[in-house]
């Protein structure tokens, strides 16, 4: 029996491409495996249809959009999670999903073996194969570009001497990728790090300098999930893809930055992210009403853990799957409404309500109908400081010896 081969197929130059190559350097038969993020542009059978046509012996196609949502996007909301401080995990979190159906789809059709597109120097093949690596251990990892010796050029030259049913002839000078959470953008010209960004590459978010009318928007989370959007029900798919729309016309979610890749390069990213960070700032400001004290600010340490663990490829990982538990406890009173307004570039709180607020009116407010006893307060301060207060006595006594 020949040896089939599953491709994670994007429909584009190198992976269309690289059905071929592959079959051509192994013998094996390809099978290419096509997943919706929300990552938009040609249809699923548009894509389909290009990989039968470029040689696959087979075609999956899977519409994992709401899946995505609810099962990474949602997760990644609820950690606030933003590796390095900045960015959301756009493609982090999508390679999870896409594994996933690598697997199905190797199951499904008898394959042996399972090969991405990445190169030898960025995140995504560790995601890939480790990702593979745990829910099919017994599978085997191709990359043609890094495996097989697949440059841009070749694969150019190979698409017209087959006649393969894609363009050539436009190189885009930009590594583009994209789903419903964001987009990310490297390479070409962005990679002398003091060149600003010019303004063709966006397209999730308009030009912030010239904003149209500041939109008002109030969201509404259910345990930490977004459940409505101005009083109108949305499931967490149809909630990022609003704020989506509604952010990236005021121009909120561009990030540039420079970021600690995990096989140890730094490298210049640029990101857009409407909709994630609009959500991610209303969840925390929702959070700092609802979370206890100290349970956030050891939220908070945890949820830079699960960043850099999602950043890193270990989304299968047992440590990730017990910060999951903690964030999870985190947020059964992460219940309410949060109004911001979006201009200019920003997504800026301006109000916050919950039924199960640890906000207490009567003790912050400092009119009449004050409950806090300020008398407290000298007898906490004494005590707050005790440890302090003795460590410098015995330091003055032993300087002064």
């Amino acid at each position: 029996m020949t040896e089939r081969i599953v491709l994670a197929y994007s429909g584009g130059l190198d992976t269309s491409v690289a059905i071929g190559w592959i079959g051509e350097a192994t013998g094996a038969e390809v099978i290419a495996v096509a997943v919706d993020v929300g990552q938009g542009g040609e249809s699923l059978e548009t894509i389909r249809q290009r990989a039968l046509g470029c040689g696959a012996v087979e075609a999956y196609v899977a519409d994992a959009s709401d899946e995505f949502a609810n099962e990474y996007c949602m997760p990644t909301l609820k950690a606030n999670a933003l590796y390095q401080g900045h960015y959301p995990l756009v493609s982090a979190i999508s390679r999870p999903v896409i594994v996933k159906h690598l697997v199905k789809a190797a199951r499904e059709f008898g394959a042996t073996t399972v090969a991405h597109g990445c190169t030898g120097k960025g995140n995504d093949q560790v995601r890939f194969e480790v990702g593979i690596q745990t829910l099919g251990p017994d599978l085997k990892c191709i990359a043609p570009v890094r495996d097989l010796a697949l440059t841009r050029d070749k694969a150019i030259a190979f698409a017209e001497e087959k006649g393969l049913p894609i363009e050539t002839t436009k190189k885009n000078p930009y590594s583009i990728d994209q789903n419903v959470w964001g987009r990310a953008v490297e390479t070409g010209y962005l990679e002398d790090i003091w060149n600003a960004p010019t303004k063709d590459i966006y397209d999730y978010t308009a030009t912030p300098e010239f904003p149209p009318a500041p939109d008002e928007v109030t969201i509404s989370f259910e345990a930490g999930v977004p459940v409505a959007i101005d009083g109108v029900r949305v499931t967490p798919l149809q909630a990022i893809k609003e704020l989506n729309r509604r952010a990236g016309a005021q121009g909120v979610g561009r990030i540039d930055v420079v970021e600690d890749r995990l096989v140890g390069i730094k490298s210049r990213e640029i990101y857009e992210a409407p909709g994630a960070m609009a959500l991610i700032t209303a969840h925390k400001h929702l959070e700092d009403i609802t979370v206890e004290r100290e349970q956030a600010r050891f939220k908070a340490t945890v949820g830079q853990r699960w960043a850099e663990l999602v950043y890193d490829g270990q989304w299968f990982s047992p440590l990730k799957r017990s910060l999951d538990a903690f964030i999870e406890d985190t947020q059964q009173h992460v219940t309410g409404d949060i109004r911001m307004v979006l201009h200019g570039g920003q997504a800026i709180v301006n109000g916050r309500r919950s039924e199960t607020s640890l906000y207490d009116f009567d003790l912050a407010t400092y009119d009449t109908g004050d409950t806090f006893d300020q008398s407290m307060a000298r007898g906490f301060i004494e005590l707050w400081g005790m440890s302090a207060k003795v460590a410098s006595g015995r330091d003055i006594r032993v300087a002064g010896k």
